[in-house]
């Protein structure tokens, strides 16, 4: 029985060395309890210090280490992608190298998978301790506006951290778009899954590559990416602002004829037509992102380019 373990990573060469030094220990005793082999796949995505360096020695190190570096930064969902076509084990899972993904956690994980009806033990934060009010206050608005928008079933506080049987991956790789959003795609494909909870952790080293505006960016592409909601938005506002429109041309028709009362000046004109420019704006950037994704869906590009591997590297 194998297990591979992907590990996308950016700039973590300093949490890189204590995760490699906990997996290891947790990997050696599910190796004496279940009998299982590890491969441990670190998917380098175009780190600017040394986490390329160190996975190499590692690799020296431990023949069971496999790396994988990309030729510039192409984002997480890439290392993601890439770290799952490589993985060899009847069991796949994801986590990060900041250890905010406890190791510890495999064994009840894989103990799901072997012994109960499940395809798949996923992981959920129970609180958010450590992140800013107000982040905290919009990622929970976020899981609660896309559940109610898509199809995709996406469980507040669920980290990328799973165990999944080879089944529900290939069901993963089957999808080959170019704008990827994970957590959508777990939920979309189905599939039993466990929820295990756990207390949220902070960083062993490093600092994180997540800013609010790159949160803010990553869930429009998944809103984007599993829903048609904001085109059906865009209509309805559409329609409303027609039949406004009529009714106030309505009204200043009656109140012309029966009162004679003229037509109000041009500062009720001017906001008036700053408020339909605004709509339409908002519209025409709405139907403008689903233009440009599916843009780049049909340019075929590669979602990732990879410099340099274990076996090139030999």
């Amino acid at each position: 029985m194998l297990l591979s373990i992907v590990v996308p990573c950016y700039n973590e060469q300093e949490a890189l060395p204590l995760f490699y030094t906990e997996i290891t220990r947790v990997a050696a005793g599910m190796q004496a309890s279940h009998g299982a082999a590890f491969e441990f796949i670190f998917v380098d995505d175009g780190s600017k210090d040394d986490t390329l360096k160190i996975a190499r020695e590692l690799h020296e190190k431990d023949p069971r280490v496999r790396y994988i570096s990309f030729s510039r930064n192409f984002g997480k969902e890439a290392g993601i992608l890439a770290g799952l076509q490589a993985a060899k084990g009847e069991y796949v899972a994801m986590m990060d190298a900041d250890l905010q993904d406890p190791p510890a956690l495999l064994p009840q994980m894989l103990d799901a998978l072997l012994h109960e009806d499940y395809d798949c033990a996923a992981t959920r934060r129970t609180n958010r301790k450590g992140e800013p009010p107000i982040r905290s206050f919009f990622a929970r608005m976020f899981y609660k506006l896309i559940n109610k928008m898509s199809d995709a079933d996406i469980v507040d506080g669920a980290r990328d951290y799973r165990l999944m049987r080879r089944r529900m991956v290939d069901a993963i790789l089957s999808m080959p778009e170019y704008n990827r959003f994970s957590k959508g795609i777990f939920g979309w494909v189905g599939f039993k899954t466990k929820w295990l909870e756990y207390v949220n952790v902070e960083r062993v080293a490093g600092e994180t590559k997540w800013n609010f505006w790159k949160l803010f960016r990553y869930s429009l592409e998944g809103i984007i990416g599993f829903s048609t909601a904001p085109l059906a938005l865009a209509s309805l506002l559409g329609i409303f602002f027609c039949l406004l429109a009529f009714v106030l041309i309505a009204v200043i028709i009656v109140r012309t004829l029966v009162w004679g009362d003229p037509t109000s000046g041009w500062p009720s004109m001017v906001c008036i037509i700053f408020l339909c420019s605004g709509v339409q704006l908002f519209c025409m950037g709405v139907l403008g992102q689903y233009l440009a994704k599916t843009y780049m869906e049909v340019k075929h590009r590669p979602v990732y380019i990879v410099r340099e591997t274990e076996q090139s590297e030999a």
